[in-house]
């Protein structure tokens, strides 16, 4: 890669702050460097949201930087107060461990951890056994008040309340950057925009401590065009973890996006080269279709591989028409997992899916009752609403009426039910 990787980080739009530029760039642009980032361990899975960092991570690795992934089982029983309007509900220890080793093994899919050129490693092991009163002598006397205080994190938090136990989080994650720093030379440290006061104090303390100077740069907190956290739908978090969010609701939701959002998600979220996402984010009126396709597919296969990348791709046009939903895959597409999509039938058996007894189906199913249970409306108030509307329809076929039953005569030719609600939302019911 020619130059700094920093410069491609920062046209692709992943830095908000840095603390020295030209110092970033000129380490980040000759020998190897290693840099990390924090994940807390709040869930049993990472979201869409979470992909600004694993992205960047993404991009240091392949440009040949020494990635360390933290997985924050030690902060986690702590909680961060960055963001957050109130305390953090107090998990226990074992549940804690459990999320920490489902988000490794998700930051393994993305990192591909070796032990030498990307590395995870669980603050809880250097965080737990610390003697508190140690500690405060060693590190806390490092610390102002009055600076913690005039922190964005803290302050916004000053007047709902801010715990004890919370005011102690800036401290621990400073020490983990100090601790990454002698074990491993970590001279990096990235996270969301709302770190940047806890990655500065850990830079201050290592500057105090070892006398040495580490840098600090962190992302900007995405929104979409509409206004919606990154990440986020009406329905709820967009889940890595293809168990909480299937791969093909994943592809769904970023095909759906605003067309808006084409040109900074491609360059956030997917690893094409700069010049195709610029002809991409170019196109106008119904040909920005093509590039939400192209988008969906590349940030489904990073995430869930090629196969169900594919897999979703052909469901999304059996459903809604291949032009609709793409009728080939991408040619330029970057191979990150090295799986091949072979064997992919163009069918709908990727699409969501439940399965209803054959006995409701014989004696007929109220079509507002099964939209809702199946959770293509909210309520059987919206779901008459849209039959009014003329909004849902079974295998194309519009329901015209709230009296009409949905038996085993609508049937499709792969012995399925595909209901619409609207142009967008899809879902197959099959008889069990």
């Amino acid at each position: 890669m020619n130059g700094s990787v920093y410069d491609e980080l920062k046209e692709r739009g992943f830095v908000a702050q840095v603390s020295d530029e030209d110092a970033v760039r000129k380490m980040l642009g000759a020998n190897t460097a290693t840099f990390y980032v924090g994940f807390d361990s709040t869930a049993t899975s990472l979201h869409a949201g979470s992909l600004v960092p694993i992205m960047a991570m993404v991009h240091l690795r392949r440009a040949g930087h020494r990635a360390i992934a933290v997985v924050g089982s030690g902060t986690t029983m702590v909680g961060d107060p960055s963001g957050k309007s109130e305390m953090r509900q107090m998990l226990d220890e074992a549940i804690i461990r459990a999320q920490g080793q489902a988000i490794h093994i998700q930051l393994a899919r993305y990192l591909h951890f070796d032990g030498t050129r990307a590395i995870a490693v669980d603050n809880a092991d250097w965080l737990l056994p610390l003697k508190y009163v140690e500690f405060l002598r060693d590190i806390g006397r490092h610390f102002s008040v009055n600076r913690m205080l005039a922190a964005e994190a803290y302050r916004l938090r000053l007047e709902r309340g801010l715990s004890f136990i919370e005011f102690n989080y800036q401290l621990l994650q400073a020490y983990d950057y100090l601790t990454l720093f002698r074990k491993y030379n970590c001279t990096l440290q990235m996270g969301g925009d709302d770190q940047w006061g806890n990655i500065l104090a850990g830079v201050d303390l290592i500057r105090r401590i070892e006398g040495a100077t580490v840098e600090a740069l962190t992302f900007p907190l995405l929104t979409t065009a509409s206004g919606a956290k990154m990440g986020k739908t009406a329905q709820g978090a967009v889940w890595l973890d293809p168990g909480q969010f299937s791969p093909y609701d994943f592809y769904q939701y970023w095909v759906n996006c605003d067309d808006r959002d084409i040109g900074r998600f491609l360059r956030m979220f997917t690893l094409l080269p700069l010049g195709e996402i610029r002809r991409l984010e170019a196109l106008q009126g119904s040909e920005l279709n093509e590039a939400k396709r192209i988008l969906a597919f590349e940030t489904t296969k990073i995430t869930h591989g090629e196969l169900e990348a594919e897999k979703a791709r052909q469901a999304a046009a059996a459903a809604f028409g291949g032009k609709a939903a793409g009728t080939a895959a991408p040619t330029h597409s970057v191979v990150l997992s090295g799986v091949a999509a072979k064997g992919v039938a163009g069918d709908v058996t990727a699409l969501p899916t439940t399965s209803v007894p054959r006995s409701r189906l014989e004696a007929g199913i109220a079509p507002a009752g099964l939209f809702t249970e199946v959770g293509l409306t909210p309520s059987r108030k919206e779901a008459k609403r849209m039959i009014e509307q003329g909004g849902l329809y079974v295998n194309d076929e519009r329901v015209d009426s709230i009296e009409r039953l949905i038996t085993l005569k609508d049937l499709g030719p792969d012995g399925g039910l595909l209901l619409k609600a609207g142009k967008k939302k899809v879902h197959r019911v099959v008889p069990g």
